[in-house]
């Protein structure tokens, strides 16, 4: 069967509300009920029906439901660690580093494409509130140097 290719309402309708629960583009064109997603970003380009509008708008909700799944991976502790038989028979618990790994992945991959995604959000932020301090003794330091530099000229003296 092919692949729907003509926007229709519902169609639309369904692509916004699985990628505002988080699911990427390329999860919901898996599906063959709907587009490929060269239409869908046709769809988003030529602005179907206001189609960009909501898309836009269930990206960004879907970016937010990443970013609780961030959470949910940091705090999960299932499968970290392994049963290992010894050789005397007896089992022992320790710690799966292939499982560990890819949850690290996982959450730094999400991680950064938030940051990315949603930069005022989630993104680092730098401290671009510099305060520049002048001591007093760079203020008399610079009294007493005043005029008295090579090459330029001093300064008149009231008389």
């Amino acid at each position: 069967m092919a692949r729907p290719s003509l926007y229709t309402h519902e169609v639309a309708q369904t692509i916004v509300e699985r990628l505002a629960s988080g699911q990427t583009l390329r999860e919901v064109c898996r599906d063959d009920a709907l587009p490929a997603e060269s239409t869908i970003r046709l769809w988003v380009l030529e602005d179907r029906e206001g189609f960009a509008r909501r898309y836009s708008q269930a990206r960004e909700l879907g970016y937010h439901s990443m970013a609780d799944e961030v959470l949910e991976i940091a705090d999960d502790g299932t499968n970290d660690w392994i049963q290992r038989r010894k050789e005397s028979g007896e089992t022992e618990a320790v710690i799966d580093h292939e499982h560990l790994g890819r949850s690290r992945l996982r959450f730094d991959a999400r991680r950064w494409l938030l940051s990315k995604a949603l930069p005022k959000i989630y993104g680092d932020r730098l401290n671009v509130d510099a305060k520049h301090d002048v001591s007093d003794q760079l203020a008399d330091l610079m009294k007493a140097v005043d005029g008295r530099t090579r090459g330029l000229p001093k300064k008149a003296e009231p008389e």
